[in-house]
């Protein structure tokens, strides 16, 4: 797991003069909206941190992801969900599904419009779900403020209030650090009393295995935006520590056709090891050492409409 880093102390350090008699709120934030709405940034900015991975490719998201801030006064746990979109694949439907069951159970809902892209029948019907969830705070966030002029914001804004009842509104731009302390500082004061759910050395719900797998994904996300990237999944086989300190890690890229697979490994092998270097910079931050990495490309025909290999790889609602 991730270790808070001075992002997140300082965060922390500023509550520590709050009110000791101030009652204890503690629950769950969902962070809804279209793919690429810029939801896993704003989590990743909340926690001082990278802990999501992020692309411009539709999508992305297909883990749900439960990150924790911890203060003296409140816990917030923050729940980064799988864009919502009208399913083309058993695997769309999974994601929608575990967008939609998080935004079902969550005590603040924070619905994310992306400044710079007109509102559209998308954002519509995400908005009409926020609308009948049962969450007692519903909060407008505008992304994308430092690309967006101020006629640009002023424009969405208003667009965007007509989509359902918000009890408030928030601009923010996660890439700038703007209002980022201000979201926390909001949806906190709006969660319920109640307990710490997670200890307070916890900072993500994912195991290590899992953000290997996404650490891989993001990367072959980046270099192969316009190839092949929502054909490829990601599995982390296994971590195995050796006594000297260093890890050895073996995962496998998934691909539907064989002609995917050379594309994946590239020219003499030269974009599968591209992938893996800079894949394995973000693992040993995370695990702490150095790390050996083995990537396989495997061909499974027609993956992303096998429900048992979606929920394999992690990709669908829980049970």
């Amino acid at each position: 797991m991730p270790n808070k880093n001075a992002a997140d102390k300082n965060r922390a350090d500023k509550n520590v003069g709050a009110e000791r008699d101030e009652p204890f709120r503690s629950g769950f934030v969902a962070l809804v909206g279209r793919p690429n709405a810029g939801k896993s940034t704003l989590l990743n900015a909340c926690m001082g941190e990278k802990v999501a991975i992020t692309s411009p490719v539709a999508q992305t998201t297909r883990r749900r992801m439960r990150a924790v801030i911890n203060t003296p006064t409140s816990q917030l746990v923050i729940i980064d969900t799988p864009g919502l979109h009208k399913p083309k694949d058993a695997l769309g439907s999974e994601l929608n599904k575990a967008a939609l069951a998080e935004l079902a159970d969550a005590d603040v809902v924070a619905f994310l419009v992306d400044a710079t892209k007109p509102v559209g029948r998308g954002d519509e019907w995400v908005a009409r779900h926020v609308d009948s969830a049962d969450a007692d705070y519903k909060l407008l966030v505008l992304t994308k403020a430092d690309i967006a002029g101020p006629e640009q914001v002023a424009s969405q804004l208003e667009a965007a209030r007509a989509l359902c009842r918000f009890d408030d509104e928030l601009v923010v731009s996660a890439t700038e650090d703007f209002n980022v302390d201000a979201f926390v500082r909001l949806v906190s004061e709006h969660l319920p009393e109640g307990p710490r759910w997670f200890p307070e050395g916890m900072d993500v719900d994912a195991t290590p295995e899992d953000l290997v797998a996404e650490f891989v994904r993001e990367k072959l996300f980046l270099h192969l935006r316009q190839e092949l990237p929502h054909s490829v999944g990601v599995l982390c086989d296994e971590i195995d520590y050796a006594d000297d300190g260093h890890a050895s890690i073996a995962a496998t890229i998934l691909v539907e056709r064989g002609g995917q697979k050379g594309i994946v490994l590239g020219r003499g092998g030269q974009m599968i090891k591209r992938v893996g270097i800079e894949a394995r910079c973000d693992i040993e931050r995370l695990l702490g050492c150095k790390v050996y990495l083995d990537l396989t490309v495997r061909v499974a025909p027609q993956w992303r409409r096998d429900e048992r290999e979606i929920r394999r790889l992690g990709y669908g609602l829980e049970e």
